[in-house]
């Protein structure tokens, strides 16, 4: 029997928040799809401040989900550095999509400074800027460049997505993001980045659109679906990889929620 695949979710859940009924079942949706059960399991963000590893070691692989400014940036940013270096397939939406790029700018750029606009307004360096014009509860079109690993996903470059942001990446820091390895891999029609993609990580993936808002139609979305199908991956057995404590996880697991 195939074993479930534990996908720890980083961000402080809020039952109002539409993402966050919206990931649980698209992680179902996908999961069903892929013929596998998936236990999602909150995290929220002051908990993962500090040393990480012990807490984080037995999932399969991390979301970073919307609804910032998150409790604690710190401990974000930490839960997305782990997912980075130690390779674990991770997902950024919208917040998860700002904050994956914030960490990449601290501590691959080592762009001390890189800081979001909705919490650091008057930061020196807002890799995190306000939009041009709102993205609040509309649907865009995107296109993925050819030959991405994105657009071999979707099996298309062009597609249409729903959103609820007002924030993205500063197209100012654009070529020393691709420089170190993040490759701007999706652009909204006028240009705009919308999606990445880490060259040489299993499955490290962050849109500023929110995919798992296709659950609200009841469909599995091609990018959760592989976010899965790479979660699935991490589960095979390897000298160097820490197998799920199944105790530790059911213990930092929320109380159960209708979602």
């Amino acid at each position: 029997m195939t074993q479930a695949l534990h996908i720890g979710l980083i961000g402080d859940y809020q039952p109002e928040v539409k993402a966050h009924q919206a990931i649980p079942r698209a992680l179902a949706l996908a999961g069903a799809d892929l013929g596998v059960a998936v236990e999602p399991v909150w995290l929220a963000t002051p908990r993962l401040e500090g040393d990480v590893e012990e807490l984080l070691a037995g999932f399969d692989a991390l979301w970073a989900v919307p609804a910032t400014p998150y409790d604690s940036m710190e401990g974000a940013l930490n839960a997305i550095r782990y997912a980075r270096e130690q390779r674990l397939p991770f997902l950024g939406t919208c917040g998860g999509f700002q904050h994956a790029i914030i960490e990449f700018a601290r501590n691959v750029l080592l762009l001390s400074e890189a800081d979001h606009a909705e919490t650091n307004p008057d930061g020196s360096a807002l890799i995190i800027a306000t939009l041009s014009c709102s993205l609040v509860e509309v649907e865009r079109g995107v296109r993925l460049l050819p030959g991405t690993r994105i657009a071999a996903m979707f099996g298309k470059t062009e597609t249409v997505e729903g959103y609820h942001c007002n924030y993205g990446l500063n197209p100012a820091y654009q070529v020393q993001l691709e420089q170190a390895g993040m490759k701007i891999s999706g652009f909204d029609t006028a240009g705009d980045p919308r999606t990445f993609e880490l060259a040489g990580h299993p499955f490290f993936f962050g849109t500023l659109f929110q995919p798992e808002r296709s659950a609200f139609k009841g469909v599995a979305h091609p990018l959760i679906r592989a976010f899965l199908k790479a979660a699935k991956a991490s589960q095979e057995p390897s000298d160097n990889k820490q197998q799920p404590d199944k105790t530790r996880i059911n213990k930092i697991r929320s109380k159960p929620r209708a979602v």
